[in-house]
């Protein structure tokens, strides 16, 4: 008999781990009615009490607004860069085409890393 992984959803799980916290219901109820582990409802559990201080957290959204407009930045600062070199390589090799001929390349010693 093979067994099927089951993938739960974030609100499935906290509805769950709520209605364990409000005590009308046991844990072994609860995981029986859903055909779950009453070991993955600890833990799930567990996770839940552990993170619960992060919904109060106010610092952490700023931090994360921040975060990513640096990366934001940093990310377009490296496509500006990617662009202009890109334009002196293109820039470089129509000179090099047009001085050395079409063979330049083959004038001078092969590139260390070149397969």
């Amino acid at each position: 008999m093979s067994r099927k992984r089951r993938n739960f959803t974030a609100k499935l799980k906290s509805d769950l781990v709520l209605e364990l916290l409000k005590g009308e219901k046991d844990l072994n109820s609860i995981a029986t009615e859903n055909s779950i582990q009453p070991n993955l409802l600890r833990n799930w559990k567990k996770e839940f009490l552990d993170k619960a201080s992060v919904v109060f957290d106010d610092s952490r959204e700023e931090n994360i607004r921040e975060k990513l407009d640096e990366e934001r930045k940093e990310k377009e600062a490296y496509a500006k860069k990617v662009g202009q070199l890109t334009m002196q390589v293109d820039w470089l090799k129509k000179k090099s085409t047009e001085l050395l001929g079409s063979d330049y390349e083959s004038k001078f010693s092969p590139k260390p890393f070149d397969d």
